[in-house]
């Protein structure tokens, strides 16, 4: 049989919608990702994309931790007005959110419990590996297992899905270390800096500690063997149609290389996104296949 690869195509050069737009501003992987979906579900994952970035921002956006579990709240209450079927807040991720739970495009449980993961970044500290990667499970991992909703995927390639998600989210963490001490925060374990005589604080005052980069590569090599485990499964299970939720894996599965080459600098912002990294995400799109 050939190949359906008109389902996995690019979208053509045309106007994006402000969701989309959204989406391609403030988080490009993602966005490259989603074009390799069937043609009806890319604006559902264009808005996923933008209300993950909205959550992201929760704690990007304030140093003030009250804050920030303000700003979750609010969501929260975003999502149980639209659950509801109340008149929703105004924003311009709102009301197509909205839109796309009462056409049964999204879920409500899903989305809160995005909304939930992101309460364990804003802490201090991230206090174990057990607890980042719990963090990473909920966030980048549930955001993978929504799309995998959106696109159809069956509950057998669920557990793949977050396993996807974060490795992607890992790799996002790990490539953020420089931007994340610039904004005074460390969300590398505790207990894994203390075994090398660290602490978060030192952490934000010298990035480029060899000991961060040993922490880093630590983590990013149990994290390729995270994906070395669930990979086959994933591959079983996840239909053709629904292969743009797992595709942000095959960015971050070249980053963590990167990032256990020789020579990682955790304290520099890391490199723009290259052809290379393009091309690998358009191959597995077009095939089908992570």
């Amino acid at each position: 049989m050939a190949r359906q690869a008109v389902h996995n195509a690019p979208m053509p050069d045309v106007p994006l919608s402000e969701v989309a737009s959204l989406a391609r501003r403030n988080d490009p992987d993602r966005f490259l990702c989603a074009l390799f979906a069937p043609a009806e579900a890319r604006e559902t994952l264009f808005l996923l994309t933008a209300f993950n970035h909205e959550l992201a921002r929760a704690r990007t956006a304030t140093s003030n931790i009250m804050t920030a579990l303000i700003r979750l709240q609010w969501w929260r209450d975003a999502l149980g007005e639209v659950a509801e079927g109340n008149p929703v807040r105004r924003h311009e991720v709102t009301t197509p959110l909205a839109e796309a739970v009462r056409a049964r495009k999204l879920a409500v449980p899903d989305l809160l419990a995005m909304v939930d993961a992101r309460e364990a970044e804003i802490e201090e500290e991230m206090p174990s590996k057990e607890a980042l990667m719990a963090f990473l499970r909920g966030s980048s991992g549930g955001y993978a297992v929504a799309a995998g909703r959106v696109l159809g995927a069956p509950p057998a390639a669920m557990p793949g899905l977050q396993a996807a998600g974060t490795v992607y989210g890992m790799a996002v963490l790990l490539r953020g270390i420089a931007a994340t001490v610039m904004q005074g925060r460390c969300l590398l374990p505790t207990d894994m800096l203390e075994e090398r005589g660290l602490s978060a604080a030192d952490v934000v005052r010298d990035p480029r500690a060899p000991a961060v980069a040993e922490v880093g590569q630590a983590l990013a090599r149990q994290t390729l063997q995270l994906w070395a485990e669930a990979r086959p499964g994933l591959g079983k299970a996840l239909p053709r149609h629904a292969v743009a939720a797992a595709l942000p894996a095959r960015l971050g599965v070249r980053d963590l290389r990167r990032i256990l080459a020789k020579g990682w600098d955790p304290g520099q912002p890391p490199p723009p996104r290259g052809t290379t990294d393009r091309l690998s995400v358009t191959w597995a799109g077009w095939r089908g296949r992570v």
